[in-house]
């Protein structure tokens, strides 16, 4: 089983911090910080609660004005990276609410070795309007991760973070800084501006369906952000969207020597196959299917997964899959019926019933 990731924190990484803090800070207490951090509820502690801990003992050990708090964290933080570093942000977000111009500040830097994604939320919530203004200027920052940030901040639905209700209910705002960073060469951020639109298209799909009406065919990398971004409408088989992407209707496609196990045991892969025809070249096509998965409960709920979506200059092509029914953190799986169903440019074309055992 992979390690969790609320491991990273080991005793050597705390360690490790409680150096950086008294290279900054002479009278740190290093050991007593470690043992502050490693107390008694450490090991009941999930990610994002010990990052919650290590900023709140950050505070307890650093007694000096928040300023001044910052100006130690800022420079420790240049010798820690990646997402475990976060709770230099969470730091921020905790202490610095009252504190917009130092907090904001903290945040450029804290983002650029991490990311204060999570962070930025709770002044977005509290201070929208200055935010939202200095987003604006991230996101025409030469700095990659500032105009990644200025995109990942506001995301409507970001997982893992409290969203945003007022851009869930309008996302003009987010909107404009889309606009500035549509272009953007940074896959790292055409990433984030992708998986905003797919945010917004969960509450506001005519937004995201007109981005895609003025944007698709312009360039690769705009065709990439509008795909990825309409992923959702697209497993939702939005008519409209389905068009615009060249999904038409399937009617003139056939599906032929469907097989499937009839019987899949736990921990193992259900096999299947199947083979599309049709009188003419099946031409641009998106080919899913879906498992009907029984829940505790005995009904069933329905789970989407790509096979391809790309143009088919034959009018004959074969598909050979699996898939595994090994438990996960994010899915259990129930003994008895199951259906796994294949689905053609947003239409179900056959569905058929096997037995998880």
């Amino acid at each position: 089983m992979a390690e969790q990731l609320k491991n990273v924190y080991t005793k050597q990484y705390l360690e490790n911090l409680a150096l950086k803090i008294k290279n900054e800070f002479k009278e740190f207490n290093e050991k007593a910080f470690c043992k502050a951090v490693l107390d008694d509820t450490w090991q009941t502690l999930e990610l994002k609660q010990r990052m919650r801990h290590i900023a709140l003992c950050l505070d307890k050990f650093l007694p000096f004005s928040y300023k001044e708090q910052l100006d130690i964290l800022k420079t420790v933080s240049k010798d820690f990276s990646g997402f475990e570093a976060m709770f230099f942000q969470d730091f921020v977000e905790v202490f610095g609410l009252d504190d917009f111009e130092n907090s904001i500040k903290a945040l450029e830097v804290f983002t650029l070795d991490s990311s204060s994604e999570f962070a930025i939320r709770q002044f977005i919530l509290k201070y929208e309007d200055k935010t939202m203004a200095k987003m604006k200027l991230w996101a025409k920052s030469e700095d990659e991760h500032l105009r990644r940030l200025s995109c990942e901040g506001c995301r409507p639905r970001l997982p893992w973070a409290v969203s945003l209700p007022r851009f869930k209910q309008n996302p003009i705002k987010i909107l404009e800084i889309i606009e500035v960073l549509k272009n953007d060469s940074s896959k790292y951020v055409q990433k984030s501006v992708a998986n905003n639109l797919n945010d917004i298209s969960k509450d506001n799909p005519h937004f995201v369906i007109e981005f895609v009406k003025n944007n698709l065919g312009k360039t690769k990398s705009l065709d990439w952000i509008c795909r990825h971004g309409s992923r959702t409408l697209l497993k939702k088989a939005d008519k409209e969207i389905l068009g615009l992407f060249g999904y038409f209707d399937s009617s003139f496609i056939d599906i032929i020597n469907f097989k499937c196990d009839k019987e899949v045991k736990m921990q193992e892969d259900l096999n299947f196959s199947f083979d599309i025809i049709s009188s003419e070249n099946i031409g641009n096509i998106r080919v899913e299917y879906a498992i009907y998965y029984k829940k505790a409960n005995s009904k069933h709920n329905k789970k989407l997964f790509m096979i391809m979506q790309n143009e088919i200059k034959t009018k004959h092509k074969t598909f050979l899959k699996k898939q595994s029914f090994r438990d996960m953190t994010t899915r259990k799986h129930y003994k008895g019926e199951h259906f796994i169903s294949i689905i053609i440019n947003g239409e179900e074309k056959i569905k058929k019933e096997f037995t998880l055992s």
